[in-house]
């Protein structure tokens, strides 16, 4: 009975297309969700996704299923995956591929291509698709044998999922995709070997330069929230009393109700957060990488010394020079210092109370204004009375994303998600219907400026068909606000940022989602809660005066330390 199993087994396996061999391999890593739109080359690979217990979300445009993928990668530490057709399909996936590579979020990105016998030469939608891929990827190539499938999935998935995560690209000609391997195959065995433990040698320099100094600070990037390392940079900073910053992409990794907090770093003028690293003699540097935000922010003279945890090296940078790498997991890192640092070593600061007195200022400015249109500073205060500690807000690239990037008070990592290695407009809707996905039991709002929302507003529908409750949260201006800040900042006048808008509230109901309009400042706590409580997909358009924009920037550049 054995013996005819196996045997019915492998001889259903001898006749399974690559299609089908290409599925099960996705199977044995884990992968949930395919995001795409399927093209005349690769049906049989979507066709062979039916009954595997793989969910293909079908999606408006490619971009927004790479943006999907990304998202899903980037809460679960799994690799997204999303799958176009050839040509113009594989195209509209670059921007969420490279948004990806450039915020270290795992991905698998999966396009059809052209049969092996016309690639050579000019053929209908055939372009070079490993090529467009590979300066923005970890790994880009193309499956040319059909019994490479097992390998090379195992590499994409391995690579992307890597210590220092990424994206990666795999071209499947439409071939390749019908033919059989010459032998039945299985995927391969999955293996995930990380150097956790930090060196002995690299701990006790680290020691040497931590004890010699009289104002650390320590800087918590995208790398700590990734290695969950909060419990000891709680535990590492109570120990020496230090002050704990994070980047944009670090919010939530210390929480910001944390005596030590000092708010995110990454704003694009000398923030408050930014003072408490001008007296700094020492940058402890915890997974933080340099494309995240430039250190000549904080360490403008390049005289600091850095203490740098990471599971890699840092990048090179003559505002970034590293006395002592240590690496290995940070929280391990962490653990291994805390244990070696001499008995009685503390710190005092004194410019941590002032940067959150002064934060928690302008949060009480926005919660106290009625005026309308809203100040920025009312939304980020609304949405964090909203959300839970635990919800997600994904905040679109502009100006809204630097008002909550510098203001919104974040409690645990990955509850607050920009983009800072791209800075890409209209990732948020999209990311925030894989966020839901990867993390149902999460309310999830996406916040994004009229500008952004209708790059990939489209995809409202699929949210609605696919039963994804969300809330969008479109802040009014009509124009690109961030780029007339910056114009206003360096020209003092700006031009050719203006536009209009549909009515965003028809708009959303003819997609089937309720839509909401805010008339008034005390409109939208109430309007909040109750989309966020519903089990639906919701649009909420909210007229915010960025008239604030100016006004900060004056500010700071008006506040001088040390504090």
């Amino acid at each position: 009975m054995g013996t005819e199993g196996a045997s019915e087994s492998r001889n259903t396996a001898a006749v399974e297309d690559v299609a089908h061999l290409l599925v099960r391999c996705f199977q044995a890593e884990g992968v949930e969700y395919v995001f795409g739109i399927p093209g005349e080359e690769n049906i049989r690979f979507v066709d062979a996704l039916n009954d595997s217990g793989i969910r293909y979300i079908l999606v408006r445009h490619e971009q927004a299923a790479s943006f999907m993928a990304e998202i899903y990668g980037r809460l679960t530490g799994r690799a997204g995956v999303c799958s176009a057709t050839l040509g113009p399909g594989a195209i509209n996936l670059l921007l969420g591929t490279a948004d990806a590579m450039t915020n270290s979020s795992p991905m698998v990105a999966l396009a059809a291509q052209g049969s092996l016998r016309r690639i050579h030469k000019e053929s209908h939608q055939v372009i070079d698709l490993v090529s467009m891929f590979a300066p923005v990827t970890q790994w880009s190539a193309r499956i040319e044998c059909p019994d490479a499938v097992p390998e090379m999935t195992r590499k994409a998935f391995k690579t992307a999922q890597s210590e220092r995560p990424g994206a990666v690209f795999l071209a499947v000609p439409e071939d390749i995709e019908a033919e059989r391997p010459a032998e039945p195959l299985a995927p391969l065995q999955i293996d995930a070997v990380h150097t956790d433990a930090p060196s002995p040698s690299q701990i006790s320099r680290a020691v040497e330069v931590i004890a010699a100094a009289r104002h650390p600070v320590v800087l918590a990037g995208h790398g700590a929230a990734r290695a969950g390392a909060t419990a000891s940079l709680v535990r590492f900073a109570e120990r020496l009393n230090i002050p704990v910053a994070t980047t944009f992409h670090g919010k939530g990794v210390f929480p910001d109700d944390h005596p030590n907090s000092l708010g995110a770093v990454g704003f694009m003028r000398h923030d408050y957060s930014n003072f408490g690293f001008d007296t700094a003699d020492v940058l402890i540097c915890v997974g933080y990488e340099i494309q995240e935000f430039d250190p000549v922010k904080i360490n403008p003279n390049g005289d600091k010394r850095i203490v740098h945890v990471h599971r890699f090296p840092a990048e090179v940078d003559a505002h970034y020079p590293v006395a002592v790498g240590v690496e290995g997991d940070p929280s391990q890192a962490l653990d291994a210092l805390e244990a070696a640092l001499p008995d009685g070593l503390t710190y005092d600061f004194g410019s941590n109370e002032k940067v959150r007195t002064l934060l928690d200022e302008e949060l009480q400015y926005g919660r106290d204004n009625e005026a309308f249109p809203l100040v920025p500073q009312r939304v980020v205060a609304d949405v964090r009375t909203a959300l839970d500690r635990r919800d997600i807000v994904l905040a679109d690239t502009g100006a809204g994303k630097m008002w909550m990037s510098r203001l919104y008070p974040t409690y645990e990592p990955d509850t607050c998600l920009v983009s800072n290695g791209l800075s890409t407009m209209g990732f948020a809707l999209p990311g925030a219907i894989a966020a839901k996905l990867a993390r149902p039991d999460r309310r999830v709002l996406a916040m994004m400026g009229d500008g952004s929302f209708l790059m990939n507003s489209q995809e409202l529908e699929t949210a609605v068909r696919e039963h994804v409750p969300l809330v969008v949260l479109v802040l009014v201006d009509e124009e690109y606000g961030l780029i007339t800040w910056k114009m206003e900042l360096e020209l003092g006048r700006h031009s050719h940022t203006r536009f209009t808008n549909p009515d965003l509230v028809a708009y959303a109901q003819s997609f089937g989602a309720r839509g909401y309009a805010i008339e008034a400042a005390d409109q939208l706590l109430p309007v909040l809660r109750r989309a966020l409580d519903d089990d639906a997909v919701s649009v909420i358009a909210c007229p915010v005066d960025y008239s604030e924009n100016l006004r900060l920037t004056d500010r700071l550049g008006s506040l001088h330390g040390p504090f």
